[in-house]
C-alpha cells in the first residue's frame, strides 16, 4: 500500500469513531430521540424537584412526549416552577399527576405524566395541578434511619 491510501483509511477510520462519539452523546444527553414538532405549553409547581434539569424528558406509559424547557423559583410560594413543552400529538385531560420520578435507581430524573379521567383537555399554557415532588435519597435514608433509632431496643431471651 502506498503512504497516501494508508493515510487516506487512517483518515476515514477518525472522523468514523468521531461520527460514532457523537451519536453515543446525543443518545445518553436524550437529544437525539425527541424530533421537534408543535408542542403546547404546561406549567407544574414541585415543591422539591431534586435532580431535575431543563431538557429532561416528559414521558408517559414509558413514551417521550416532551421536554421540560425551564425551571425557575416562584418567590410567592416558595415552589419551583417548572415548564414543559409537550407534543401537540399527545393530549393530556386536565387532571393529569405529574410525578418527579428516576430512571433506575440513581439514574436521571424525568417527568411522568399520568392522565387523569377528565373529558376537558389541557390548553396552551395551562396548569397542572396535582403534582408528587421527587423522593430525595437522603431524606429516606434519614427517615430510616430515625425510626430505627425511635424503636425500642430488643432484648436477647437466653
Amino acid at each position: 500500500m502506498e503512504r497516501t491510501t494508508l493515510d487516506l483509511w487512517v483518515g476515514m477510520f477518525v472522523v468514523a469513531g468521531i461520527g460514532a462519539l457523537v451519536m453515543l452523546a446525543m443518545k445518553v444527553g436524550n437529544l437525539g430521540t425527541y424530533n421537534v414538532s408543535e408542542t403546547y405549553q404546561v406549567h407544574a409547581y414541585f415543591s422539591n424537584i431534586g435532580g431535575l434539569k431543563p431538557k429532561a424528558s416528559i414521558r408517559s406509559a414509558g413514551v417521550l412526549v416532551g421536554r421540560v424547557t425551564s425551571i425557575s423559583l416562584d418567590t410567592e410560594r416558595y415552589e419551583a416552577n417548572v415548564v414543559m413543552n409537550v407534543d401537540k400529538r399527545y393530549q393530556f385531560p386536565k387532571d393529569t399527576f405529574a410525578n418527579i420520578l428516576t430512571s433506575g435507581l440513581l439514574g436521571e430524573q424525568y417527568i411522568g405524566l399520568v392522565p387523569g379521567g377528565e373529558t376537558e383537555m389541557i390548553k396552551d399554557g395551562d396548569l397542572l395541578k396535582q403534582t408528587q415532588s421527587a423522593m430525595v435519597l437522603e431524606d429516606l435514608i434519614g427517615k430510616f434511619m430515625y425510626s430505627k433509632a425511635a424503636e425500642p431496643a430488643k432484648e436477647e431471651s437466653k
